[in-house]
Parts: structure tokens; sequence; C-alpha cells
């Protein structure tokens, strides 16, 4: 693409660092709005639900970093460790608070991740994303090995999954923005796979 050449010279320029500090602001803004009143009558579901869905939102980003490079030329590869982190960050605030100021009792926490199948696919996901979180850092690129690494963090393509099907089981009924985000994480998928195939990778 003519304009992804420019965009990539600018962006060369641009640090990946001041991402995890303006990606952290809207954590500040949730709170906030639910200090406020501003996510009416049940604040605390109402920080859990918005920091939630900002992981998937970060997690998605993250997806879509190997498309847009393919598909626009546009090579956002550097910042994906920070939007990563970010994904991380944004769901491990989510589990805090609903463990802190949702549910707050520790035997109660144990029964739900047991006999709630919404929480027990989420808490999946968040575990599998545990190792992704401390091994992104360059100490376990080496120490791992680059095929290592890479097949490790193959592991995010199953932790987006499970919160997409997590955000899908937590509403009730079937509505129709959780699966739009769950249709946009198998599409992203499905992308990956198909032009990964032997006779696309150069197409």
């Amino acid at each position: 693409m003519i304009f992804a050449r420019p965009v990539n010279d600018f962006l060369r320029h641009v640090p990946a660092w001041p991402l995890y500090i303006l990606g952290a602001l809207p954590v500040i803004w949730v709170f906030w709005q639910g200090v406020t009143g501003g996510l009416g009558v049940d604040p605390v579901k109402g920080i859990e639900h918005r920091l939630g869905l900002w992981g998937l939102w970060w997690l998605i980003a993250g997806l879509c970093v190997t498309p847009l490079a393919r598909v626009t030329g546009v090579r956002l590869i550097r910042y994906r460790r920070a939007i990563g982190l970010l994904a991380f960050f944004y769901i491990l605030v989510h589990l805090l608070v609903w463990l802190v100021l949702d549910v707050q009792i520790p035997s109660q926490i144990w029964a739900d991740i047991l006999k709630r199948p919404y929480i027990t696919i989420g808490m999946a996901g968040f575990l599998l994303m545990v190792p992704l979180a401390v091994t992104s850092n360059n100490w376990s690129v080496r120490k791992l090995g680059p095929v290592r690494w890479r097949s490790l963090h193959r592991l995010t393509y199953v932790a987006v999954t499970l919160g997409a099907i997590h955000f899908v089981m937590l509403v009730k009924g079937w509505q129709t923005e959780p699966v739009v985000y769950l249709l946009v994480v198998v599409m992203l998928l499905v992308f990956r796979q198909v032009r990964s195939l032997p006779g696309l990778r150069r197409a």
C-alpha cells in the first residue's frame, strides 16, 4: 500500500512506552464514573463490566496487528507487547474488582468458579494469560528461545476466544454486542490460519 511507507516511517520514531501510560488511563476514568454515579445503580458491576470490556478490546487489538500488516502494510509489531500487557492489566483489575468489591467472600468465590460456567471459562482465560504476561520481556525470549517463546504465546488465541465466550455467556439471553465480538475473534483467527497456508503466505 502506498500510504503504508510514510505511516511506518513515522511510527519508527514513536516509542512504545507512552502506550502503557495512555492505555492505562481509562482505568482511572472507569473508577471515577463508578464513584460519581455514572455507571448506574450498581457501580461495582458497572466497573467490572467496563474493565472486562476494555480487556477484550485490547486482546482483539493484539489479534489485529498481523492481519493489519498483511492487508495494509502498516506494521504495529513493536507495539504488540504493550497491547498484550495492557489487555492482561485490564483483565487483572477486572478480576480484582470481582474478587474484592463484588463477591468478597472467599468460599463464595471458589463456589462461583466451580458452579458458574461463564466464570470458569473467564478464569481459565485469565490463567492462560499469566504465563504470557510473565514472559513478555526480552529476557524470556532469550531464555526460552524464539521458537518455544512463539509456541507459548499462541495461547493468546485460546485466551481471547475464552474471553469472548465468557462475554457471550455472561449476558442474559442472546445479545448482539457479545456475539459480534465473538464473531470478530473467530474471523481474525480464521484469517490468520488461512493466510498461513503455504500457497497464500506471499499473497
